[in-house]
């Protein structure tokens, strides 16, 4: 028998999908790569405030970290837009394992306070952009590999477990470096960086997803949407709430972290905090299940105010059984409202402005976060453990505060295809 060379065309059901696509290996890889960067800032304030007893210069160094991504992360998400991934993530990764060994060794020198900044700076500014890359990535494939019926669906989960990713990652993160801190010695979170940024990051550029998807720039490259077409309202809003998620992080672990500095176990606040990713990864995985008559605008005020709510119990108490409760409240909503602002972020990103647009608001969690810190940890030494405390709530707010901003622009949004009888999208709903 012979058989024809020409296969006949294959079922909707036999297309490609998505694991077929990026390969086995892909999502554990992607997924461990993102630890060197939820470690940063939680692994810089425990070496400060080991090596130089200050919480305040801890937390301002944790800043630097943040200012640092602020500055560059959107400008290594539009280098690898322009170029290509792979090439980008190994040189910033091998500029980041230089800047963290030097943070190791210049903390516990006799160098003033100042060196101490310039490392944490360039800590920040070399951050692999691991979290908003792998979105592109899925993205761009689900995009134009899978069957357009299929794309909906699958966006939407993929975006929950990336966002679940986010989360566990974020959370655990410092609890992994509570761990080291704790068993080992407070420089080894920033060695475990080191190792995991050499093996995992360069794993991460090296995948043959990276390589396929920077062939592609150069025929893509006339057909990017120009830059000001990132700096809309739309995306101006999930930076926002993004950055109120990454507040509501680091101003939580800074406030565990002066609570545990009472009893005299710093080291020990990433492991009380590992409480926040319990309800938050399981919540976020479960949202690849909600309906999509559950749109993205009304998820993000139904979860918001949960936060709210879990910080205003936190707050309120001195109690660990009740502050474990709030945390686990706060976690239920983080999840899901990551989830859909990285969602609002794939449906914004203009034609060939993935990447930056995602490390825009990839870069939000970690300035939050170092913000956040930075403040809170002068509050808890000037004011007390009771002020630090009281900071997620404002936090929160600012989530909730998006969430608002977010359905105001979709009402404008109705209003003008409405007078212009134009059939319009907002946030995945079709309407006319």
């Amino acid at each position: 028998m012979t058989h024809s060379n020409t296969p006949a065309p294959a079922p909707e059901q036999s297309a490609p999908t998505l694991f077929s696509v990026v390969g086995r290996s892909y999502f554990p890889i992607a997924f461990v790569a993102r630890m060197p960067f939820a470690m940063i800032v939680v692994g810089v304030l425990t070496l400060v405030v080991a090596g130089r007893g200050s919480l305040s210069l801890g937390g301002i160094n944790s800043a630097m970290v943040g200012l640092g991504t602020a500055l560059f992360g959107s400008f290594i998400g539009a280098a690898a837009d322009r170029w290509g991934q792979r090439y980008v993530l190994l040189i910033v990764g091998f500029l980041n394992c230089i800047a963290l060994t030097f943070m190791a060794w210049v903390v516990f020198s006799p160098l003033p306070d100042f060196v101490v900044f310039i490392a944490a700076f360039a800590i920040g500014a070399t951050s692999p952009q691991v979290a908003p890359m792998s979105r592109s990535r899925v993205v761009d494939i689900i995009m134009t590999a899978l069957p357009l019926s299929r794309r909906p669906k699958v966006l939407n989960g993929t975006m929950a477990y990336e966002s679940a990713a986010d989360e566990i990652i974020f959370v655990f993160g410092p609890f992994l470096v509570g761990l080291l801190a704790t068993l080992f010695d407070p420089v080894a979170p920033i060695i475990g960086a080191i190792v995991m940024t050499l093996l995992f990051v360069s794993a991460f550029a090296l995948h043959p997803t990276g390589r396929a998807r920077s062939s592609a720039m150069s025929s893509e490259a006339a057909k990017r949407a120009p830059a000001k077409d990132m700096f809309t309202a739309g995306v101006f809003v999930v930076v926002l709430g993004v950055f109120g998620v990454g507040m509501v992080f680091g101003s939580t672990l800074t406030a565990l972290t002066a609570l545990t500095n009472d009893i005299g176990r710093p080291e020990e606040a990433g492991l009380v905090y590992g409480v926040l990713g319990i309800g938050s990864a399981i919540l976020a995985i479960s949202v690849a299940a909600f309906p999509t008559s559950f749109a993205l605008w009304a998820r993000l005020l139904c979860f918001a105010p949960i936060l709210l709510t879990g910080s205003i119990v936190l707050a309120s108490t001195e109690s660990m059984p009740i502050i474990v409760l709030a945390l686990l409240l706060m976690g239920s909503a983080i999840g899901p409202s990551l989830v859909t602002l990285f969602s609002l972020a794939a449906e914004r990103a203009p034609r060939g402005r993935s990447a930056t647009v995602m490390s825009m608001a990839g870069s939000a969690i970690i300035v939050g976060q170092s913000v956040a810190s930075a403040i809170n940890g002068i509050l808890a030494e000037e004011q007390g453990t009771a002020t630090a405390m009281a900071v997620p709530v404002a936090a929160s707010a600012i989530v909730l505060l998006a969430g608002t901003l977010n359905l105001a622009i979709r009402l404008r949004a109705r209003r003008k295809g409405s007078g212009s009888g134009r059939r319009v999208v907002f946030d995945g709903e079709n309407e006319t």
